[in-house]
């Protein structure tokens, strides 16, 4: 008499069951299916699961650093979050107290647009205008003149957080800061902690300048889980 075999859907193959079916198909004539064309089907399924079991273990074991993991695991399951987070910052450019501090000066036949300028930024986020309101945060990071025609900044920073579930979580903006604009738009690149695999824009604007000070206000716009 002819056995039917059959495998419930739920049920989950390691690649030792894979390997062990595969097996039996091809030499157990014990085992038999209702019709060939049944057979093929099943036959080409456990074929096509075996190969790929078996391609995803060479390419691991080839380069020693790739492997594969369950969205799960890093919070990928979880519905993504829109936030809008509003700072600002108080640069001083003199003193010793000084928070932007220019490392390379820019190249002498650029003075108007400061190309060649590098420099590095350390300020304290706080909730408002006044520099006396709370602080959140910190910006920290650099920033570059990459222009020879105008006065851009390549801006590449940390929004480091440190009030309630986002202390020690972070947002990273790196762009093109065009200074002659009232706003101005730049990418979030990502993030972590809480922002990890974030992406969004910021919108900066400046609303005081002189040789000595700036007020400087962020929205970020943000996706995260």
């Amino acid at each position: 008499m002819a056995h039917v075999f059959s495998l419930p859907n739920s049920y989950k193959f390691s690649l030792p069951h894979f390997l062990f079916l595969h097996s039996n198909l091809l030499h157990n004539t014990s085992l038999t299916f209702l019709s060939p064309a049944n057979m093929a089907s099943k036959f080409l399924i456990f074929s096509l699961l075996v190969s790929f079991q078996v391609l995803t273990s060479t390419l691991a074991d080839e380069t020693g650093f790739v492997g594969t993991v369950n969205p799960k695991e890093l919070g990928l399951h979880k519905t993504r979050k829109f936030s809008h987070f509003k700072f600002f910052f108080h640069e001083r450019f003199t003193g010793s107290n000084a928070t932007s501090v220019t490392i390379v000066p820019p190249l002498t036949n650029y003075s108007t647009t400061s190309f060649g300028l590098v420099g590095i930024t350390d300020n304290a986020l706080t909730v408002g205008s006044d520099p006396n309101t709370k602080v959140v945060g910190r910006i920290e990071g650099l920033y570059a003149g990459t222009s020879q025609t105008e006065f851009n900044l390549l801006l590449v920073v940390n929004f480091v957080l440190t009030e309630g579930k986002y202390n020690g979580s972070s947002i990273a903006v790196l762009g093109r800061n065009r200074i002659s604009l009232k706003v101005r738009e730049l990418p979030v690149i990502g993030g972590s902690g809480v922002f990890k695999f974030a992406r969004g824009y910021a919108e900066t604007s400046t609303l005081y300048l002189d040789a000595n000070r700036s007020t400087i206000e962020y929205n970020i716009y943000v996706s995260h889980y």
